[in-house]
């Protein structure tokens, strides 16, 4: 994982299906918590168990939306790769 000292955070979840989701938050476990729960995003509801496989830290929430938006018009293949660049939690 691409640890920093940041407060956001950009994250991708592997959905029972092998989808991917991609999201922002300033709480991984909260909101891994609530993708779970089915309060998180509708895409992951219906989707567990979840797993996180990859998260970023940012300083700004600026920074952490703008890479969110990069990684959500990869490829899977793309997603995959970065995936084990990063390596799984």
């Amino acid at each position: 994982m691409k640890h920093g000292n940041g407060e956001h955070f950009v994250y991708i979840i592997r959905c029972n299906d092998e989808t991917y989701y991609t999201g922002y938050t300033t709480d991984i476990e909260k909101r891994i918590n609530q993708h779970e729960a089915g309060k998180g995003a509708k895409y992951t509801r219906g989707r567990s168990p979840l797993s996180l496989v990859y998260e970023e830290s940012f300083q700004t929430k600026g920074e952490a939306l703008k890479r969110e938006y990069e990684i959500k018009q990869l490829s899977r293949q793309e997603k995959e790769a970065i995936i084990s660049e990063g390596g799984e939690k």
